[in-house]
């Protein structure tokens, strides 16, 4: 006798979706999150408030911000930004939720599989109304100077304002639910006060926690906050998973489950699987896990002005617009609340890539031009008058990651990959910064680790990529781990190809085609058989769907052709 049907490792956006759609379909689930349960009143008031913003729980410090430094061959390293928390992801994200463009659907990796910008199209549908998506209402300051600087790229045609997530009603005032029929929480209109990536604490921004995550718990599912998976090992039927209380580690218990998904996170995932694998529990495992590990070919870099003099740079929603200022390039600028200067302590002078070693580079410039160094030092006010420019690029670039245990456990460590070398740095977003630098009146920026040829994501993807045999991927098109029944990977991992756009729409799009596969509880299972060829299937409903049918957020499955 299992104590779950389905244990979810992470709430994150592929965790969250398939807590809600599997209890609907009437499984006993449970979610097991490492991080903290969060309210509106307790997420952090700026970025430092350590405890509550950053994620180190050896040093008692249990936020919503997870910082890793990922290192291995030259060229390959990247520092990667994640979420933490009850939640994952959405506690820390930007809210921008965009469809990605024909190569992410064309990718090689998995196009031969099926038709999946058609068969993705229901489920981004369903993804863009749960997480309530509308187009930024409100042109700031920081969107004037992003369209002026396209204008002079000559790309102004390309300016957008960005699809968000984020409730715009009366600023700061309470309604009944406006997304799901009277099945959601209580929202409050968006004031445009720019601390979406430091946790809403105005009951605005679309969290898991207000759609996802709320129906799961009312419908039955448990979370269980602090709690960090350790082991997952095959038993009768089903899987034993080993969890311990987050740094508290002596503190252990099992937990078992006829089915798993592994929804951590990109490098939540990846790390307990390679763990899992090099300790002989799970040795089936494909050998292309850690392949095709994507960072979305992305950079953070910025420009700030000297002062806070005229219309502050941080109002408005965490991303408010966006440009393309080639076929493969989205830039787009991003905004911390006011008194969140912490983040700005990893940036410094922007030196270009591409000939000597940049710290070197650096070392001169500083000795040319103290002043500029000192300037950077100054993070008083930073956020009301510097913006951190997000790049992304929609190129075939991979690193592929291992495992390799060392004094302090297993460490993930990374190598080339396929397709182009990994961009250590981006020539069209430096480009991009200097022309916004000189329009404010300021200087551009990258960060520290820029220097050494590590740049920085916040969209770490892949590496459990969707593959017609366990030869070519580490999970079927129905999210299905090769080689162990009852495993399933439904989180950034799986997607599996670089998007250039942010991913959290697709990872949560498809973890609803995913989700929408499965049977109902006790009936018979139509998707073939592990390692049987693809069958497109159509969706099933759920025995008891938690949205009213008539409310924006209602489960709506289409017929589909059966191929």
């Amino acid at each position: 006798m299992f104590n779950y049907d389905v244990l979810v490792i992470g709430s994150g956006f592929g965790g969250s979706v398939s807590a809600l759609r599997l209890t609907e379909k009437g499984y006993k689930v449970a979610v097991l999150e490492a991080g903290r349960r969060f309210d509106d009143s307790t997420l952090p008031a700026t970025s430092w408030r350590a405890r509550d913003f950053l994620w180190a729980p050896a040093l008692g410090l249990k936020g919503i911000q997870r910082i890793h430094v990922l290192r291995g061959q030259k060229g390959t390293g990247v520092m990667v930004l994640a979420g933490a928390g009850v939640g994952g992801g959405s506690l820390v994200y930007a809210n921008t939720l965009y469809e990605p463009l024909d190569p992410f659907f064309s990718d090689a990796q998995w196009a031969g599989i099926t038709d999946w910008k058609a068969e993705l199209a229901p489920s981004y549908d369903q993804a863009r109304r749960m997480l309530g998506v509308m187009v930024n209402p409100t042109v700031t300051r920081a969107d004037e100077v992003v369209r002026k600087v396209a204008d002079q790229m000559g790309v102004g045609g390309t300016f957008h304002l960005a699809p968000v997530g984020v409730f715009f009603g009366e600023p700061g005032v309470e309604v009944d639910d406006p997304y799901f029929g009277g099945a959601g929480p209580r929202r409050r209109g968006c004031v445009e006060c720019g601390e979406c990536m430091t946790g809403c604490r105005h009951g605005a921004k679309n969290t898991l926690v207000k759609n996802y995550l709320h129906l799961a718990e009312k419908a039955g599912a448990t979370v269980h906050p602090e709690t960090t998976v350790t082991s997952v090992r095959p038993v009768d039927g089903g899987y034993e998973v080993e969890v311990s209380r987050t740094g508290a580690p002596w503190r252990r218990r099992t937990l078992t489950a006829e089915q798993v998904i592994f929804a951590a996170g990109t490098y939540g995932t990846q790390r307990l699987l390679h763990r899992l694998k090099s300790d002989g529990l799970l040795p089936r495992l494909s050998d292309r896990l850690g392949a095709l590990t994507r960072t979305n070919s992305e950079a953070l870099l910025g420009f700030e002005r000297p002062s806070v003099e005229g219309e502050k740079l941080n109002r408005g929603v965490a991303i408010t617009s966006s440009i393309h200022p080639d076929a493969h390039t989205h830039i787009e600028p991003v905004r911390y609340g006011d008194g969140s200067n912490a983040m700005g302590m990893l940036r410094t002078l922007l030196i270009d890539g591409g000939g000597p070693p940049r710290w070197r580079v650096f070392l001169a410039e500083a000795a040319r031009r103290p002043h500029r160094v000192l300037r950077m030092f100054n993070h008083r006010r930073w956020s009301e008058r510097g913006l951190i420019a997000l790049v992304m690029q929609a190129k075939d670039n991979s690193i592929t990651l291992s495992a390799r245990k060392g004094v302090f456990g297993w460490r993930l460590r990374s190598r080339r990959g396929h397709g182009e070398p990994n961009p250590t740095w981006l020539p069209v977003g430096h480009e991009f910064v200097r022309h916004a630098a000189e329009e404010v009146g300021g200087m551009a920026g990258g960060s520290w680790l820029d220097l050494f040829d590590i740049p920085a994501t916040a969209h770490f993807l892949g590496g459990c990529a969707i593959g017609a045999d366990r030869d070519s991927g580490v999970i079927d098109a129905y999210h299905r781990v090769y080689g162990h029944k009852g495993l399933h990977v439904v989180d950034g991992s799986a997607v599996s190809a670089n998007l250039g756009v942010n991913p959290s729409l697709t990872i949560t799009a498809q973890a609803e085609r995913a989700m929408s596969l499965w049977p109902n509880k006790g009936e018979a299972d139509p998707r073939p058989a592990p390692g049987s060829p693809y069958v497109r299937l159509p969706p099933i409903a759920p025995r008891n769907p938690a949205v009213p049918a008539a409310a924006p957020g209602a489960l709506r499955l289409p017929i589909v052709g059966i191929t």
